[in-house]
Order: structure tokens, then C-alpha cells, then sequence
């Protein structure tokens, strides 16, 4: 299969292509509570647990109001891509499920947030969460890992010129503790590839992956291709899995492209370019 071409973002491309972080892991189950906003709830749920970032999953609960946005084509040069106008369906949605990354951006907690919902008529879709703006109508079951001495930091990128999260050690974070590792991922490298190359350095053999990102394109070891450039996913089942050609990343997701369509299924190892970052944290067995 023809090689998609890579995306080309506005800055100079960074020579290290991603970042780490290992940390404690730390069992998440929390309730968030109605009426605030699931940005305040999530951050405010990790620091109380004394975790320095998280990856959650949010699975079904009502939320009214909800805001979210697909990905877009850029309206300039300024960015490889770009997110679509605000869609604020009329009584709220149910979600389905939702996977979120709880780090920090300028001292105050910062989630970035994908997912799959259903509005008052029973219609799909999957989006990027606005968390700031989307609260619960009833209380909300949260279960995930924390993260204990690594942090999702938000900065900006200037390969990208967005502000991202970069997986980092936290301030007094304490790098021996190995039962989580934090990832990062850049532009225009496959995500299975990328992340077997990161393991089999870190020594990892088997795992459980979980978190969120972008890809350019899509390809399914069955079903349609995804061709869209832009798009926003989540891991719905991700394994590290020895094999006799040792270990291998086996990525479920599901995502959506720029015209709001969903596709599901397991990616296809070296066919999945990352489109703007992808959010990871591995969790070795």
C-alpha cells in the first residue's frame, strides 16, 4: 500500500520524536459530581487521589450542557489542521465512552478529552470533548490510572505551533518508580511502530496501553480506510503482546474523520502515521 505523505506543520521538526516519563501508577475511581464542569471535576478528583496527571475513562452518564468539536481543516497557514465550529447539541448528550488525559497547563489542571456520545435522538458521534464547558446532569462514574511523579505538561510546540502536552518528570517527581510510563508522541511516525520501539527500549515485554490522539489516515486490519488527514481518536483496547518476533503493539481505536464520520477496528502495524501528537500512557504487566 502507497505511503501516505506527511503532514507538513508550519515549524521546524524536532529531532527527538517523543518524550517519557515513568511514574507510580496509581487505581482511579472516582464519582464526578453534578453540575461541575468535567475539566474542575477531573483535576480536582487527580490532586486529591496525589497524582501528579492521569488517563481516565468516562463510561456513560448524561451531560447537558455539552460542548465539542471535530477536527477541521486549517483556515491559514499557521496550522496543519484546525478544529470545527462548536457543536452544542440541544439537551445534552449520553456519552458512550470517553478517555481523557488530566495534566497541567500554566499551574492549573488541563484535560484533553475524546469520545463518543449520543445526543437526544439517538445519533452518534465522536469528537473532542471541551471539558471546561461540558458539565454533568447526574453523577458520573471515573475510573483510570493516575500518575504519580510524571506529568502531562502543556507547552508550546513550534514543530507544530500548537500547545500540546508533553509527557514529563513532575517536580519532585522520583524517576525509579516504573509501574507507568507516560507518553508523548510526534508527527508523521506510525503509533504501533513508535510505541514497540519505546517499549523494547524501556524493557517492557507486555502491557496495557491507554489514551488519545490524531492520526493521518487510518487503516483497519478489517474494514473501510479512514482517509482523512485530520482526525481524533481514542484506544479502545491497546496491548503490548509477546510474540515469537517479540513484542507487538496491538491498537483497537476508535476515531473520527473531518466530515464527522466513525470508524472502528485494529490499526494496521506501520500504516498509521500520527497526524498532530498522540497522549499514551503504557502500563507494563
Amino acid at each position: 500500500m502507497t505511503a501516505r505523505p506527511p503532514i507538513a506543520h508550519p515549524g521546524p521538526v524536532a529531532q527527538r520524536r517523543h518524550a517519557l516519563a515513568w511514574a507510580r501508577a496509581v487505581p482511579l475511581d472516582f464519582t464526578l459530581a453534578r453540575g461541575e464542569a468535567v475539566e474542575t471535576g477531573l483535576a480536582k478528583a487527580v490532586a486529591a487521589a496525589g497524582c501528579d496527571s492521569a488517563c481516565v475513562g468516562i463510561d456513560g452518564g448524561r451531560f447537558d450542557p455539552f460542548r465539542y468539536v471535530l477536527p477541521a481543516a486549517s483556515p491559514d497557514g499557521e496550522h496543519a489542521a484546525w478544529y470545527s465550529a462548536t457543536i452544542a447539541p440541544e439537551g445534552g448528550v449520553t456519552v458512550g465512552h470517553a478517555t481523557a488525559i488530566v495534566g497541567r497547563r500554566d499551574g492549573a489542571g488541563f484535560v484533553h478529552c475524546h469520545g463518543l456520545w449520543q445526543d437526544e435522538r439517538g445519533s452518534p458521534a465522536l469528537g473532542h470533548m471541551l471539558p471546561s464547558e461540558s458539565l454533568p446532569a447526574e453523577a458520573v462514574r471515573v475510573r483510570g490510572v493516575g500518575l504519580r511523579g510524571a506529568v502531562f505538561e502543556s507547552r508550546h510546540d513550534p514543530e507544530t505551533n500548537f500547545r500540546l502536552f508533553t509527557a514529563e518528570l513532575a517536580q519532585g517527581g522520583e524517576a525509579g518508580d516504573r509501574s507507568a510510563l507516560a507518553v508523548t508522541l510526534r508527527p508523521n511516525q506510525d503509533i504501533s511502530l513508535a510505541l514497540e520501539a519505546i517499549c523494547r527500549d524501556g524493557g517492557i515485554r507486555r502491557a496495557t496501553i491507554l489514551g488519545i490522539g490524531s492520526l493521518n489516515g487510518a487503516r483497519f486490519e478489517s474494514g473501510p480506510v479512514m482517509e482523512s488527514y485530520a482526525s481524533e481518536f481514542f484506544v479502545t483496547e491497546g496491548r503490548l503482546e509477546e510474540t515469537p518476533a517479540g513484542p507487538v503493539v496491538r491498537l483497537d481505536i476508535a476515531i473520527v474523520d473531518m466530515r464527522g464520520a466513525i470508524f472502528h477496528g485494529r490499526l494496521v502495524r506501520g500504516e498509521n502515521p500520527i497526524c498532530v501528537t498522540a497522549e499514551l500512557v503504557v502500563v507494563p504487566d
